[in-house]
């Protein structure tokens, strides 16, 4: 069964189709890379995944074992964000906010999973540092592993590796690609067809509407008969 399932949805903003008529599914352990052109609506999909946008039409649906808050997230940066006056340690224990309930602050178990995805990514030893004094590459690594105390199933990623140098983006997208191994499903957003698509098992192409969805094999095809 699909952990996520897109049927028809349509977004619209101040009456402006941003996205129409999008179905797809995520299953679990699941790849999947959105391509498309700028305004294609790629993150306007994503954000209908994580309902942070409203439907005009269609539905979202969720497995029983995913909750809303079961999913992480990891957007695209502004400058204001990359300024964030906190520790890499406080950055990534706000990701265990949907576990807390009606609790204020995280407790042992939550201080623990947020341990253990900075031991992941490699940041432990940098955990007392500020935030807006690391590299980009840094910054990702911190903030994907604030997505990854949100979930153990699904994660989504909205053009992960952006301003970063060649050898960090292969790092990113090594980092990537081992999480999944690991069991849990990807969803990211890029430009970048040629590493993007080394791992992917499926793939969705954006132009307002589903211009393509399938496997990566069939994308390949189908991208040389459309050029």
């Amino acid at each position: 069964m699909a952990l996520i399932r897109l049927n028809n949805a349509t977004v619209s903003y101040e009456g402006d189709l941003a996205a129409e008529n999008v179905s797809f599914s995520v299953e679990k352990g699941d790849y999947l890379v959105i391509l498309g052109e700028n305004g294609s609506g790629k993150s306007t999909v994503m954000k209908a995944m994580l309902g942070l946008v409203k439907l005009k039409s269609g539905e979202v649906i969720h497995s029983d074992g995913l909750k809303k808050n079961g999913v992480g997230y990891l957007p695209q940066q502004t400058r204001i964000q990359r300024d964030f006056p906190a520790s890499v340690e406080e950055v990534v224990q706000s990701g265990v906010v949907n576990r807390l309930g009606r609790r204020l602050f995280p407790g042992r178990e939550e201080k623990q999973r947020a341990r253990q995805q900075m031991e992941r990514l490699e940041i432990w030893e940098m955990r007392k540092r500020p935030y807006r004094a690391l590299s980009g590459g840094q910054q990702q690594r911190v903030l994907l592993a604030r997505a990854l105390c949100a979930t153990d199933s699904l994660l989504l990623l909205d053009e992960p590796v952006t301003g970063l140098d060649p050898e960090t983006t292969a790092e990113m997208y090594e980092i990537i690609r081992n999480i999944n191994r690991q069991g849990v499903a990807i969803v990211t957003v890029s430009h970048d067809v040629g590493q993007a698509l080394r791992d992917a098992k499926h793939v969705l192409v954006m132009e307002r509407t589903v211009r393509f969805y399938g496997e990566t094999e069939a994308y390949e095809a189908w991208r040389r008969e459309n050029g």
